[in-house]
């Protein structure tokens, strides 16, 4: 493809790469855009058919070289490599085709020299922290990234909880998706602060398991497979299953409930109605210092209405190598803990790396609320 990435070597000289940074699209409209940018501004863009039928041939292969700024001074170098996952194909049937897929966009990763590596989206859940599926590693640690990822979850919800005027203390938390690695955070993190607690997720037993870990803490907790049983009790949601697509129905929902949709792809189907609900996207943050990318994916690789919107699992990489602490921070399911989360968040502010604005698909959620109370107010 024309515009592709200059190789790492140039002439003898070898670019330092701090950290790499692995994902795939969630849509085919964002894999268009990725593909248009790689082909050049010079190429007629690619019909949608034309796209459907060559993605899954092109192999995992860094589209971008990326630069993180710190508010410390520092900065990391680093690239984004694509799994080039079709969006249509993240069901379980493509399972060992997409972990192939990760394999070779980790081996892109170490043949670069990247000191640490994220995983996003689908990419930690197909190895589900089991980072002996990856290639010998040599000097490269992996991460997942979840532990920040849960860190800003958490934030969103607080903040949310603050802006609504709401009581988190007396608030009733469901956790649909609990038993994964970010689900599981959330729930050691606000479990303890919540007047109760739901956990919804597929597997009984691992449900069993984490509400007896919970309720060992004096959490009060109960558990269900089908998530409707629960909808309407929760004002408080956090959605972090491993969906293929935007599929979640809620079912009826207690009104004005605050819900976090944290999944990638995003856990709420469109056709989902929560009338009163306030709906945000979670586990997103900001890098303040300022984030580069050559060529430019600015609006496409971060897909956000604010600037240097990350999700958080592929900014605790940039985070870490900005520390200079190339380590698997996050790995495996089930490590995450507040003492864990405490320690990401505060690596990550220490370099301007802080929760993003909340919004939703209508736009920025502040806004939205600050326009509620004026009117109430008029």
């Amino acid at each position: 493809m024309g515009g592709s990435v200059a190789s790492v070597a140039r002439r003898g000289q070898v670019m330092e790469v701090d950290f790499a940074l692995v994902g795939h699209q969630d849509s085919w409209r964002a894999a268009a855009d990725v593909l248009a940018v790689l082909r050049g501004p010079e190429r007629t863009p690619l019909p949608d058919d034309e796209i459907k039928d060559i993605l899954p041939w092109i192999p995992p292969r860094a589209v971008c070289h990326v630069e993180a700024g710190s508010i410390a001074g520092v900065k990391a170098r680093g690239l984004y490599i694509d799994s080039f996952i079709p969006p249509d194909r993240l069901e379980a049937a493509y399972m060992h085709e997409n972990i192939a897929r990760v394999r070779g966009a980790a081996a892109y990763a170490i043949k670069a020299g990247a000191k640490i590596v994220s995983l996003g989206g689908f990419s930690s859940i197909l190895i589900e922290g089991n980072f002996d599926q990856l290639p010998e590693r040599h000097d490269t640690a992996f991460t997942t990234g979840n532990t920040l990822t849960v860190g800003f979850i958490v934030q969103g919800i607080k903040k949310m909880c603050a802006l609504e005027g709401r009581n988190i203390r007396r608030s009733t938390l469901l956790i649909v998706g609990a038993t994964g690695d970010v689900g599981s955070g959330c729930a050691r993190c606000l479990a303890p602060i919540m007047k109760r607690v739901l956990l919804s997720a597929r597997n009984v037993e691992r449900l069993r398991r984490l509400a007896a870990e919970l309720q060992a803490d004096g959490v009060q907790v109960e558990i269900a497979t089908d998530v409707q049983r629960f909808s309407a009790e929760a004002d408080v949601v956090i959605c972090a299953a491993s969906l293929a697509s935007p599929s979640l129905l809620l079912g009826r929902i207690a009104p004005d409930a605050i819900v976090c949709d944290a999944g990638y792809p995003k856990n709420l189907s469109p056709s989902a109605e929560m009338p009163g609900a306030r709906v945000f996207f979670g586990g997103l943050g900001q890098i303040t210092g300022g984030l580069r990318f050559a060529p430019d994916f600015h609006g496409i690789l971060n897909r956000h209405p604010f600037p240097d919107v990350v999700h958080g699992c592929l900014l605790e990489g940039m985070a870490l190598a900005l520390e200079g602490r190339f380590e698997p921070f996050s790995q495996g399911r089930g490590y995450i803990t507040q003492e864990r989360v405490e320690k990401i968040e505060t690596i990550a502010a220490r370099h301007g790396i802080y929760l993003a604005p909340l919004y939703n698909a209508n736009g920025p959620v502040e806004e939205g609320l600050y326009c509620q109370r004026e009117c109430s107010r008029g």
